[in-house]
């Protein structure tokens, strides 16, 4: 393969060959006759889960808004198109979507399988945006999973971890379009969320704190607002011992905020203010690794404190960590099933060797709040500890099998942390 490494060039794809297909039809004559096949979205993933030994599928070239029902409110588009694009089309007609991640670079089939999030109280993950999906299976056939059909196997399809087929075409529930503002404010104390940390991430649609973890503070404290007529016409100085931010700031200290959405108070479109980073630069800090963990919202202090109590092994090879809220839903394979959550994010210095000797350490802290790594990041976990923090796993290795019983899709990442003794 040319061009075979992930977003971040920390992985490298064992792949034989690349197709880029142009159409569905192209799509399934490449499935059904392939012995191994896997999807490729923008290459966000940060280990094996997008990757198998013969055939890779990029979804790039297709990706294209096929139809925008404004009586239903949704939008069915194929699965290549990345968040930026459609939010733009969506944008112009009216329309938004309920979440968006920190990056709009990121495909639409590619966040939905994994379980990627954005975030908010009252905001479930990008999958749970899913209305229905069309999937080319193993023997080349297309198959729809909606959530009009009686048997609820759409549950198990939307965060299919890449494993029932090519995802080909979904559609998205849309709400009407609204704007926003972002606020960052500087330095809040690590003590404030013993007694307010309902309240302070209830105090807007969207909150993440940031913190490297050198001290017990956040650095930053991203406030974005959906904008009412009712919002007073400016915002306090200070929020729960913080100091509101005069300039544009980058979540990781030191970088240039050129590339993040635009701050200070200033009214925008959703999709311009719900990502943190802009559309047209380069996303984040570049060269990077990145684990997350999400823990029930009930247990979010106590893990963090967890987490506080080892930042000195942290710290040091840490870019930035990121606090925030995702609300429950019923995916069968998402880390938020049937919880609130909080998802607590880790980006890395580009040192593989340091974090795969920090991992099992966070892990052994958080162990007690039953954290779910994201699928598509770096984590330590063992494959059993792992499979019983998901009480649908048994149900979804059953999807798995009647949808591809020879294991077309299923590679080594599934085999080892879904599949056991898949053959």
């Amino acid at each position: 393969m040319d061009n075979n490494r992930n977003w971040s060039g920390n992985y490298r794809y064992s792949a034989s060959e690349l197709h880029v297909p142009e159409t569905v039809a192209q799509v399934q004559e490449l499935v059904a006759r392939s012995s191994q096949i896997k999807a490729l979205g923008t290459r966000h993933s940060f280990n094996d889960i997008a990757d198998c030994s013969e055939s890779l599928l990029s979804l790039q070239k297709l990706n294209r808004v096929i139809e925008l029902d404004h009586k239903r409110s949704k939008v069915t588009v194929e699965a290549g198109i990345r968040y930026g694009d459609l939010c733009q089309y969506l944008h112009g007609y009216g329309f938004a979507l309920h979440n968006l991640a920190s990056l709009p670079h990121i495909t639409i089939a590619g966040a939905c399988a994994t379980g990627t999030h954005g975030s908010g109280d009252q905001n479930g993950n990008l999958s749970s945006a899913v209305h229905s999906m069309e999937v080319v299976k193993a023997d080349g056939e297309r198959v729809v999973f909606s959530r009009d059909q009686q048997e609820g196997l759409i549950a198990g399809a939307v965060v299919g971890l890449g494993g029932i087929g090519i995802i080909t075409q979904i559609t998205l529930d849309v709400v009407p379009t609204f704007q926003m503002r972002q606020f960052v404010f500087d330095n809040l104390p690590f003590v404030q969320l013993k007694d307010h940390f309902d309240d302070i991430f209830s105090s807007a649609y969207s909150v993440s704190l940031f913190t490297d973890w050198k001290t017990a503070s956040f650095n930053q404290v991203w406030l974005k607002q959906k904008i009412t007529d009712h919002d007073p016409a400016s915002v306090e100085s200070h929020f729960f011992g913080a100091k509101l931010a005069t300039e544009h700031r980058h979540p990781v200290p030191g970088h240039s905020a050129d590339n993040c959405s635009e701050q200070l108070g200033i009214s925008g479109p959703w999709h311009e203010r719900l990502p943190h980073f802009r559309m047209d630069f380069t996303p984040s800090a570049g060269e990077e690794l990145q684990s997350e963990y999400f823990v029930s919202r009930q247990d979010a202090y106590h893990a963090l404190c967890a987490i506080d109590r080892i930042r000195d092994i942290i710290s040091p090879h840490l870019y930035v960590s990121e606090i925030r809220t995702i609300a429950e839903d019923n995916l069968w394979m998402s880390p938020c099933y049937k919880q609130d959550s909080v998802a607590i994010h880790f980006t890395w210095k580009a040192d593989w060797e340091a974090v795969r000797q920090i991992l099992p350490i966070i892990e052994e802290q958080l162990a007690p709040f039953h954290a779910r790594p994201h699928w598509a990041k770096l984590f330590a976990m063992p494959p059993v500890h792992l499979q019983s923090l998901y009480e649908k796993l048994p149900d979804f290795k059953q999807l798995l099998l009647q949808f591809d019983p020879n294991g077309k899709f299923c590679n080594a990442f599934l085999k080892n942390y879904i599949m056991e003794n898949y053959s």
